[in-house]
Order: C-alpha cells, then sequence, then structure tokens
C-alpha cells in the first residue's frame, strides 16, 4: 500500500494562487469563514498549517473549484 503524503508548502501555493485568481482578499475570505482574525489564513498560504476539512469545503466552494485543486500532493 502506498500513501500519499500532502505538501503544505504547494497547498499554501495554491490557497494563495486561487484567492488572487478569484479576486478575494484575505479580510474577504476571514469574513466568509467567520474567522475572528485572519491568522488561520496566513499560515495556510505561507504552507505552516493546512485547512481543516470543513474549511477546505468553503475554501473550494469561495474559489469555485475542487478540493483536489487545493490540496497539492507529494510526487
Amino acid at each position: 500500500m502506498v500513501l500519499i503524503k500532502l505538501n503544505m508548502i504547494e497547498t499554501g501555493n495554491n490557497i494563495s494562487r486561487l484567492r488572487k485568481e478569484k479576486g478575494l482578499s484575505i479580510k474577504e475570505i476571514q469574513e466568509a469563514m467567520g474567522f475572528n482574525t485572519p491568522q488561520a489564513i496566513f499560515k495556510w498560504q505561507r504552507g505552516e498549517t493546512l485547512p481543516s476539512v470543513d474549511n477546505l469545503v468553503v475554501l473550494a466552494q469561495l474559489f469555485e473549484t475542487t478540493i483536489d485543486e487545493i490540496i497539492a500532493k507529494e510526487k
């Protein structure tokens, strides 16, 4: 069995790129997700942490894409 490893840095790059392509600001995502501060979003974009599954669902809706397009897998 081969396990798939997620690439946090590339996932962060994907989040940043998709956000910019949709013309969304960090503040707009923060408000849409109901966060008090934008710190989690900054950490995702830097590849320090990954969004939880429920947050990935919201991001996919905001970016009008799939979770697979957000998450980067190791090659």
